[in-house]
């Protein structure tokens, strides 16, 4: 972290001059790590503090409601709400990875984004993805692990015929 202090001075002709000085202060990556995940776990502690907040004033006949709303059983929303907002978004880096539009699917097929968004949410495998994605091998490995290969590979081999057509 650099942090950059600006003086003035009166050089030798009596005009201001303006001197700047960068005081460089060692980095400590460790210490950083730590502090981002403390600050990433406060943030994911409080959105689902707020959203089990926000589900518990609901009665169960307005649970029904939404659950319905959006094609899914009650306790699948509730499954949902426990998992978080940002549940499903390792889905959405699979797929630009493999130059497919979510949006596309989902305008197309919405009850096949949905189970796909579904088997995201509920995997077990969600190390195995992040780390695959931050490696950048996702497209060569996600058959090993991911729920939703099989149905990948269909949309694959659709959007090849589409495109050789």
């Amino acid at each position: 972290m650099a942090t950059l202090a600006t003086l003035s001075s009166i050089s030798a002709n009596g005009e201001n001059a303006m001197v700047t000085r960068e005081n460089e202060l060692p980095g400590h990556p460790l210490v950083e790590a730590a502090l981002n995940a403390i600050a990433n776990w406060v943030t994911n502690y409080r959105n689902a503090i707020g959203l089990k907040d926000e589900f518990g004033m609901c009665g169960p006949d307005e649970v029904m409601r939404m659950a319905k709303d959006i094609g899914v059983t009650p306790s699948q929303l509730r499954e949902l709400v426990r998992k978080g907002p940002d549940s499903a978004k390792l889905l959405r880096g699979l797929l630009a990875a493999l130059h497919v539009d979510p949006k596309i699917i989902a305008d197309m097929d919405p009850l096949v984004m949905r189970e796909m968004q579904w088997l995201c949410i509920t995997c077990n495998n969600k190390k195995r993805c992040q780390h695959e994605l931050a490696k950048g091998t996702v497209t060569e490995h996600f058959h090993e692990y991911c729920p939703n290969a099989i149905s990948i590979d269909e949309l694959l081999n659709q959007k090849g015929q589409l495109s050789s057509h």
